[in-house]
């Protein structure tokens, strides 16, 4: 029972955020860089825009760090996010797919991402698992809906592991889940870093 309490945390803490009841103060926005340096709870990242992004960290900060997986690891009933792209007929291609261990509380959605044009976000529960020429296609309901999308050979697979501060050394790829105040500053309370060469892909 303990280790299945800690597996909804970890789901709740990093699976994408869906909208709260009472969202606290500011714009969800999300930093994609590189750290450039760590002072105290002050992390300052070179975003891939190519400008440099101050940011607070909460005293309680939650890391996370992805490893390896396989599309022999997805079984249908698990639960999957996925960063994916829609082409001009509508159909999503995967660029990377992460299985938690266990569904997040809202019963999973599928909404735009900014990632790039046409990106789409996509947490959901895999219904079926099966093989098309464009490579494996996941068929996955959430809440109110379902989509499938195709996972190609060369897409990485992952899951989540943990970390913390000490990975958030100059030069790691981070991923931050952040939130613009009315003033423009940002704050987060959890991240994904770079461990083992396994840099955030979402």
């Amino acid at each position: 029972m303990r280790r299945m309490a800690i597996a909804a945390v970890l789901v709740a803490l990093f699976a994408i955020p869906a909208p709260a009841q009472n969202p606290p103060e500011g714009t969800p926005t999300r930093v994609r860089g590189v750290v450039d340096k760590l002072d105290g709870q002050t992390l300052t990242v070179k975003s891939r825009a190519g400008d440099v992004a101050t940011i607070a960290l909460a005293p309680d900060v939650a890391i996370q760090t992805l490893v390896k997986k396989s599309l022999a690891d997805i079984k249908p009933g698990d639960f999957v996010a996925s960063t994916g792209i829609k082409d001009k007929d509508g159909k999503i291609h995967a660029i990377e797919v992460r299985i938690f261990p266990a569904a997040t509380p809202d019963g999973g959605r599928q909404f735009a991402w900014d990632l790039g044009p046409d990106s789409v976000m996509t947490n959901a529960t895999v219904g079926t698992v099966t093989k098309a020429p464009e490579g494996t296609v996941l068929h996955v309901t959430f809440k109110g809906g379902e989509s499938e999308y195709s996972v190609g050979p060369d897409v990485p697979v992952l899951a989540n592991a943990p970390g913390d501060t000490s990975l958030l050394k100059p030069g790691v790829a981070v991923f931050v889940l952040a939130l613009k105040k009315p003033d423009g500053s940002l704050t987060s309370s959890r991240l994904y870093a770079e461990k083992d060469g396994i840099k955030p892909p979402m």
